[in-house]
C-alpha cells in the first residue's frame, strides 16, 4: 500500500533529525540501515569528475555513507535546511557544511539537493545527489586558508578532484 503524504513527510523529518545525529557522532553507515531499501539506486556525478553508484544499501553504506565520508570529513555537517514532499518524492536542500565558522560568523557551507524516492514500506528506492563541486573547491581552499582543512581531505579527494575538473574543463579550450 503507498504511503500517504503524511508517512512521506515523517520519512524526511527522520532523515533531518537522522543527519544532525549523524555529524554529531560523526558516524555516517547507520544511515544506509536506516532509511535504504535493500535494492535501491543512489548516483552522485561530481560535476562530471567521478561518478558514484551504488545499487544495493551495501554499497551505499560502503561508498556514500562510508568510504566518501570517513577520513578527512570530520567535523563537517550536512544539514539538510528544507524539503518538500510530492507523492512518494522527497526533495532536500541541504549544505556542504564545513568544521568551524568564518569570522563574521557565518558557516563555511555550499548548498546542495537530493531527490529521493521512497518505496511503499518507507525505505528509499532512489536518490539522486547535486552540488555545485567548483564552490565546494573553492570552500576547502577557504577552509585551508582558514587552518580548517584536513590534510587527509586534501591529499585524498581536494586535490584529485581539482585535477579531474581542470582537466575535463580545459578540454577544447582554445590554444589546447
Amino acid at each position: 500500500m503507498p504511503l500517504n503524504p503524511e508517512q512521506v513527510e515523517a520519512r524526511a523529518r527522520a532523515m533531518q533529525d537522522a543527519f544532525v545525529e549523524a555529524a554529531r557522532r560523526n558516524e555516517w553507515e547507520w544511515i544506509a540501515d536506516a532509511f535504504y531499501a535493500e535494492r535501491c539506486e543512489y548516483v552522485c556525478e561530481y560535476a562530471g569528475t567521478m561518478l558514484v553508484r551504488a545499487s544495493t544499501r551495501d554499497e551505499i553504506r560502503a561508498t556514500h555513507y562510508g568510504r566518501d565520508m570517513r577520513v578527512g570529513w570530520e567535523g563537517w555537517s550536512f544539514p539538510i535546511e528544507r524539503y518538500a514532499t510530492h507523492g512518494n518524492r522527497i526533495i532536500t536542500h541541504w549544505w556542504n557544511r564545513g568544521p568551524g565558522r568564518r569570522p563574521d560568523g557565518g558557516y563555511f557551507q555550499t548548498p546542495g539537493v537530493s531527490f529521493i524516492t521512497v518505496g511503499d514500506d518507507g525505505l528509499f528506492t532512489a536518490q539522486l545527489d547535486l552540488f555545485d563541486l567548483a564552490h565546494q573547491m573553492h570552500l576547502c581552499d577557504e577552509l585551508e586558508d582558514a587552518g580548517l582543512l584536513s590534510p587527509q581531505l586534501k591529499q585524498n579527494w581536494v586535490i584529485p578532484t581539482k585535477r579531474r575538473l581542470i582537466e575535463m574543463l580545459g578540454r577544447k579550450l582554445p590554444g589546447t
